[in-house]
């Protein structure tokens, strides 16, 4: 009856662990609390993240992550843990840019799942909450990364052949770069970057030899510009890696080494920077974590911070002997809990109990 019914509701993962929790009513209002709790408690990290610890019941620990995002990017968050049966609730909230600090709720992974993915629409500041189950005791691996919604525009090409960015000054400062170049050998064939439809191609104005494809999908138009010769035609469909033209310096690029002008446009939003679109960032630096114990030692007077780094904000201070309870810990870095606030607590300055 259950499943009958989730066909027309659509409950969240956490609507339906509460609608079949019933075991310990008490520790489910303490595990739904610390998760309300907890939206304004988060530290900052940039993709790509790994960090490994141990889930510990009773504690019930609850890990946010604040991550700034753009257009073009696809976020990826996984957990893993060493048990099969341990449920992780993964949610993403978008903060509003109002005079007050808030956020929207913008996905929830599916229940029993452990990876939420989501397309960016929209540039700001995301928070990522993860909670385990109630009771939950396992060691687990996270992971949170990017990558690009389209595929490279340059045959054989990558991040380094980017170089020329978005908003660099043209002519003298009258008006900026809308676009990127990327720099290829003459004759190298330009592709599609998404499935879509070639809406037109030319050999006018600033761009010269040009190919415009439609991704209807997204509502973006893709700008290939600077082209040697032209291969697509209009109103052709293409798929991703199809060959629209040959890298050339054509219209207002005569002067320069060949390369292909790169832009994309969002109907009325106009143009958007497509290097998030395209640039494909290294992968999270994983490790095999050695420390799984509860708690820390502060090994001396050492600044807590709200993010892995010394360049992070310092939110507090532990002192010598300071007890800290252990979340998990990165490559430098160890994260934990001190007074209800997280924090990173650098390796050098903290020991297991």
């Amino acid at each position: 009856m259950n499943k009958a019914r989730d066909f027309f509701t659509t409950p969240t993962a956490r609507e339906q662990y509460e609608r079949d929790f019933d075991s310990d009513p008490a520790a489910f209002v303490q595990w739904k609390k610390t998760f309300e709790n907890t939206l304004f408690d988060s530290i900052t990290v940039t993709p790509p993240y790994f960090e490994a610890g141990k889930f510990t019941a009773p504690q019930n620990h609850i890990y946010t992550y604040k991550i700034s995002l753009n257009p073009g990017e696809r976020l990826r968050t996984q957990v893993q843990t060493d048990s099969l049966n341990t449920l992780v609730f993964i949610d993403l909230y978008r903060q509003k840019t109002d005079s007050v600090v808030s956020y929207e709720h913008v996905k929830s992974v599916n229940f029993g799942d452990t990876e939420i993915q989501y397309e960016t629409e929209h540039p700001g500041i995301y928070k990522i909450l993860l909670q385990p189950e109630i009771n939950s005791t396992s060691a687990f691996s996270m992971k949170i990364f990017t990558e690009p919604v389209y595929s490279f525009p340059v045959a054989d090409k990558g991040n380094t052949a980017v170089q020329s960015m978005w908003g660099a000054t043209r002519d003298g400062g009258r008006r900026s770069h809308e676009g990127i170049d990327i720099f290829a050998p003459r004759g190298t064939p330009v592709v599609a970057a998404t499935s879509g439809r070639v809406s037109s191609t030319g050999n006018k104005g600033l761009g010269g030899k040009q190919v415009w494809l439609r991704d209807s999908k997204r509502g973006n138009s893709l700008y290939y510009a600077h082209l040697d010769s032209i291969i697509a035609r209009p109103g052709m469909r293409v798929k991703v890696g199809d060959t629209l033209g040959l890298v050339g310096n054509t219209g207002n690029a005569r002067t320069t080494p060949p390369h292909l002008h790169f832009g994309v446009y969002k109907g009325y939003r106009g143009a958007q920077d497509p290097l998030p679109y395209v640039f494909k960032p290294s992968p999270p630096n994983e490790f095999i974590p050695k420390f799984n114990k509860a708690f820390l030692r502060a090994t001396g007077t050492a600044n807590l911070r709200k993010g892995p780094s010394t360049k992070a904000e310092i939110g507090s201070r532990a002192n010598t002997n300071d007890t800290l309870q252990f979340l998990g810990e990165t490559t430098d870095w160890y994260h934990t809990r001190l007074k209800d606030e997280n924090f990173f607590i650098h390796k050098s300055l903290a020991s297991p109990l």
